[in-house]
């Protein structure tokens, strides 16, 4: 038996208010990590400009001092198929025409493979994964902003993660005019614009209030954080969480 899957928001009538809204809005991710798996997925989110591979980089030198074998991924990215599939979703002329939906298979192709080479085995032999990105952003870029069907989108992330759930996630808010700002003064090769990045005010905003919701429906799983902070009490505040779960675990 075949199931079939509208890509696209799905309307209702509300029946009180005799007017038509959307479904609301759900995450892709409903349950957290398995307390049985060995290892411990560490997921970074937020808007464009927010700091996430900052503060990536920094959790990734905390836990590797204490003795942690922490292993570093990019969604989409890190592996080969995944640099591929980025550099198309992002860089190229050739992006600028993709469909929505396109847009959408193509992340989730990168994550596959990415759990895939790197994630689930990772996990399997106890190390500590951070990613920058997973599969929140689908959520919220593909589902929040652009419309696309959030059923689809559980469902497709339902295929791709299957047992690979995040243990903690950090969700990095930052206001519409200081993302703009730090874009300002972001260095970029004149070939390496950001197709994104490059999106109307509209669709950031959309973004944001996407993660504040998700936030909202996750309390257990996901921090949110101010990103306008100064990094360094971004870095308190993140380490701060991850220590408690450590803790929790080596008792």
């Amino acid at each position: 038996m075949g199931v079939t899957l509208s890509l696209h928001a799905i309307a209702e009538t509300s029946p009180q208010e005799n007017r038509t809204i959307l479904v609301p809005f759900e995450p892709a991710i409903r349950n957290p990590q398995s307390p049985f798996s060995p290892g411990i997925l560490i997921t970074f989110e937020g808007g464009e400009a927010s700091g996430k591979s900052t503060q990536v980089a920094r959790l990734a030198n905390r836990l590797k001092a204490t003795g942690q074998p922490v292993t570093v991924v990019h969604d989409p990215g890190t592996t080969e198929v995944g640099r591929a599939i980025r550099q198309l979703l992002l860089h190229t002329r050739e992006s600028k025409n993709l469909d929505n939906s396109t847009e959408l298979l193509l992340f989730g192709a990168s994550r596959a493979q990415l759990i895939s080479e790197i994630i689930r085995p990772a996990l399997a032999e106890g190390r500590v994964i951070i990613s920058d990105r997973f599969a929140d952003s689908t959520a919220v870029y593909q589902g929040y902003a652009r419309g696309l069907s959030a059923q689809f989108i559980r469902e497709l992330e339902g295929f791709l993660l299957a047992e690979i759930r995040p243990k903690l996630t950090f969700v990095l808010d930052l206001d519409l005019a200081t993302m703009r700002q730090r874009q300002l003064r972001r260095v970029r090769p004149v070939d390496q614009t950001d197709r994104l990045e490059q999106l109307p005010d509209e669709f950031h905003q959309r973004v944001r209030e996407g993660y504040l919701e998700l936030a909202g429906r996750e309390p257990d799983r996901i921090r949110l954080v101010d990103a306008s902070l100064a990094e360094n009490e971004i870095e308190e505040i993140i380490w701060k969480e991850c220590d408690a779960i450590f803790s929790r675990r080596s008792r």
